[in-house]
């Protein structure tokens, strides 16, 4: 396998800092541009990983970030926005393709792999899911480039903001009332994903595709958080709200640090995030159900985050 620079935009996130180390392991150089790159401490500390204090969303800054690789990811995503009107969903969704697209052409990059999600459509319920589905027409109409696009739904694994924001809920509370409890998801393992970047960034039948990766289970939103609290040996009940009342509990919860539901999760929930094409095994990957990997982090970041909640004497944040 030839050495590569990879670009990786959205690098010391969740599923980025999973990249990262399955990239230089594998011995390649990879560029994370990040504002705040003293946040990043573990990854910098990774053979072959350059971190570039640098703002992304400035196109001269990105075009020279990107000068001298060979791949360049884009993994930024949004669950929440600061206002509610959409349009910080379209900076990071839309108007960053753009520039992701620019920056490959101004550099010489060939080769753009772009983190979509399902199930990601311009005439979506929410801003989250037409945003997303804007930026796929985007990266999908540079035919100049090879493109491959990734659709995902829900992620898990070890440093989620998926089950361990579940976790998190369940611990301070007797009871908890869910919005859209019976929204259909098919959760997928951090690494399958990873594992997918990584073939197709040396796979040329990837080339102008999308794949849908999604996990081996179809499980309602109340089969997962009851699954959550049952692995942390919680007595919880876990009830589904009406509509109505779940819109109402997104509208209030959006109000509070860190969005725990917004009214555009709830819009998005009402679409299931599902697939019957199986994108990993299109790729020769097989499919880890949440089973086998879930008890193996579930305690231990539960009790991370409710440690690091104590010494800082206030909530975290996943951005």
């Amino acid at each position: 396998m030839n050495v590569r620079t990879f670009l990786v935009l959205g690098g010391t996130g969740f599923v980025g800092s999973h990249l990262t180390a399955a990239l230089v392991a594998a011995g390649h150089t990879v560029r994370l541009p990040t504002r705040h790159p003293e946040r990043a401490a573990a990854l910098r500390i990774l053979p072959g990983v350059e971190l570039l204090r640098a703002d992304v969303h400035d196109p001269v800054t990105l075009a020279g970030c990107a000068r001298g690789a060979d791949v360049l990811i884009n993994l930024v995503g949004i669950l929440n926005e600061h206002g509610r009107a959409g349009t910080g969903f379209r900076r990071a969704h839309v108007e960053l393709a753009v520039k992701a697209v620019n920056a490959c052409r101004s550099a010489g990059v060939p080769r753009l792999l772009h983190m979509s999600g399902l199930p990601a459509a311009t005439d979506g319920p929410s801003y989250y899911l037409r945003s997303k589905g804007e930026a796929e027409a985007v990266v999908r109409a540079a035919t100049d480039l090879a493109v491959t696009i990734f659709r995902p739904s829900v992620i898990f694994g070890r440093g989620d903001s998926f089950l361990n924001r579940f976790a998190a809920l369940l611990g301070p509370l007797p009871v908890l009332p869910l919005a859209r409890i019976d929204a259909r998801l098919q959760p997928v393992y951090v690494g399958d994903v990873v594992a997918a970047f990584c073939r197709a960034a040396h796979d040329s039948a990837t080339h102008g595709r999308s794949y849908d990766l999604v996990g081996p289970e179809v499980m309602t939103l109340g089969e997962i958080v009851r699954y959550v609290r049952d692995r942390l040996g919680l007595r919880r009940a876990v009830f589904g709200l009406p509509d109505a009342l779940g819109a109402l509990q997104a509208g209030l919860l959006e109000w509070l640090p860190g969005k725990p539901l917004s009214l555009d999760n709830f819009r998005s929930l009402g679409v299931p995030s599902t697939s019957d094409r199986d994108g990993l095994a299109e790729l020769g990957i097989e499919r880890t159900p949440l089973a086998a990997i879930a008890p193996t982090y579930l305690g231990d970041d539960a009790r991370t985050a409710r440690l690091m909640r104590n010494r800082s004497g206030s909530r975290t944040r996943k951005v």
